[in-house]
């Protein structure tokens, strides 16, 4: 019987604002890659500091906040992977990608998937066999992304994607906003006890200054407003309503 690969080894880089780009390294193979560096300068040192090399880039859509790093990666040696449905506007890629494709990194294999909403050709990287997927700006930990040139039918089918993924599955989002998520979840839930018990466990983890993510799907199901909707038209009403909302 073969020995099962080691697994991988993700770390959350925080940039700019309010960004994570996440850091892989497989150890079997000692490949690295990054996922959406908004800044590369985060993230190189962060790799230097693990005796890491990053040979490639994985991009999930065009906004500058998720591609800023790309060309200075690739000034450092990394090959830019992306969508193809935005690539005149990633101007850095080198590979492009779409539904059904695999990605690989090492030892570990990663299916791309298409999760259009937040913009028209945002994909996402999911390792099933590893149970984890990187989501860019489409999931969040109790959110979703705005629907900036999208539908809430696009987001919604993009919530049955990620239900449909075992419990156990870790998502890694772009973002850090889950505190102004678990607020909104809370006013449209009010008698939601996991979302108030949720709260409380977010609340200690950013006093703390420690990420959120990853979150699980099964977090998700239970907490996440956005996937609870339990229909593209709902969806699209309470993402109105967040896009505005102030608690």
């Amino acid at each position: 019987m073969a020995t099962p690969a080691p697994p991988l080894e993700i770390v959350a880089v925080p940039v700019l604002a309010d960004n994570y780009a996440w850091l892989i390294f497989d150890p079997k193979t000692a490949d690295a890659a990054v996922v959406d560096p908004g800044e590369a300068a985060p993230v190189l040192a962060a790799a230097k500091e693990r005796g890491w090399h990053i040979s490639q880039v994985w991009t999930t859509h065009w906004h500058p906040d998720h591609t800023g790093g790309n060309a200075d990666m690739k000034a450092a040696g990394a090959t830019i992977t992306g969508p193809t449905a935005e690539r005149d506007r990633i101007p850095t890629l080198d590979t492009f990608v779409g539904a059904g494709d695999v990605v690989r990194l090492g030892s570990h294999t990663a299916q791309v998937l298409s999760v259009p909403g937040h913009t028209a050709g945002h994909v996402a990287f999911h390792f099933a066999d590893d149970a984890l997927v990187f989501t860019g700006d489409t999931l969040f930990a109790m959110g979703c992304g705005r629907l900036f040139e999208g539908t809430p039918a696009q987001m919604w089918a993009n919530m049955q994607t990620y239900v449909a993924m075992p419990d156990e599955t870790k998502v890694y989002g772009g973002h850090e906003y889950t505190q102004s998520n678990a607020r909104f979840a809370a006013h449209v839930e009010p008698d939601n006890a996991l979302i108030a018990d949720r709260r409380m466990v977010i609340d200690r983890l950013r006093a703390l200054g420690q990420p959120t993510l990853p979150t699980t799907i099964a977090q998700e199901r239970e907490t996440n407003p956005f996937m609870r909707a339990g229909s593209a038209e709902r969806l699209g009403e309470l993402r109105a309503q967040k896009d505005n909302f102030r608690s």
